[in-house]
């Protein structure tokens, strides 16, 4: 039997960290629930993965997310695990930075945790329990310069997970975090264009971003789905409430030579 036969995956985002978590999960056997706003992308997950139910979400918003769960568990009979990796990485600094994208990036990065969350967690109490993993950053530990809004809110997802995590133990639902490094990601590839577009030299960047790694890349989604899959996982029953740095020994030491 594939380790996640039988189980129900409800993933936020359907590229990069998510896109990689959805075919890791489906190859373990799971039925995979995907919401993305790309249009694109969901297509293009849904044409791979023909079994899976691909919607068109925006996982901030209430009922669309309340939608989501209903049509999952009306497809595939209930809901076990939630991966939360949807995202935006605004730029700015508390001056720089209006108020309405401040709102924009704690009502997606998380905000759709405490809807998938609410909607979600009842699902899964239905079934006897389930698994958690929000997609963090490293940088909710260490920040770069000018990132005030997107550091914010993946320090707020740590604390979020350690909060359902002690709610939720009882109920038999592990709630973990999982905080990347520099992964090859649309993410990553926005940062690695910056200002100059189409004419940027992205994999000079990547490899540039690479070197401040101590293990001298950049990560690759895969990496991170497997660290996911693991956490999602029967092995992983005894892990609640943490958060898993994946990130290539980034912040393991201190920037001074």
């Amino acid at each position: 039997m594939s380790e996640f036969s039988g189980k129900v995956a409800l993933i936020t985002g359907t590229t990069g960290i998510a896109l990689a978590t959805a075919r890791r999960l489906a190859s373990g056997g799971a039925a995979i629930v995907a919401c993305g706003i790309v249009e694109e992308a969901n297509a293009a997950l849904q044409a791979e993965l023909a079994d899976a139910l691909v919607l068109s979400a925006d996982v901030s918003v209430p009922d669309q997310v309340r939608a989501a769960v209903a049509a999952g568990v009306d497809r595939f009979g209930g809901l076990d695990i939630i991966v939360n990796s949807a995202a935006v990485h605004p730029y700015g600094t508390a001056t720089s930075t209006d108020f309405e994208t401040w709102n924009k990036a704690m009502s997606v990065n998380v905000g759709s945790i405490y809807l998938t969350a609410h909607f979600g967690i009842p699902e899964m109490i239905k079934r006897g329990g389930g698994a958690i993993v929000n997609v963090s950053s490293v940088q909710g530990f260490a920040c770069q310069q000018n990132v005030a809004a997107y550091a914010t809110t993946k320090g707020a997802i740590h604390t979020l997970t350690r909060s359902l995590a002690l709610d939720y133990a009882r109920s038999g639902i592990r709630v973990n975090s999982v905080s990347p490094g520099s992964i090859r990601t649309p993410i990553l590839e926005k940062a690695a264009r910056g200002e100059n577009g189409t004419d940027a030299d992205v994999e000079a960047a990547y490899k540039r971003f690479g070197e401040a790694h101590p293990i001298g890349r950049i990560g690759e989604p895969e990496e991170v789905a497997e660290l996911i899959a693991f956490l999602c996982s029967s092995k992983a029953g005894f892990c609640t409430g943490a958060d898993y740095k994946i990130d290539g020994g980034l912040t393991a030491g201190i920037g001074v030579k």
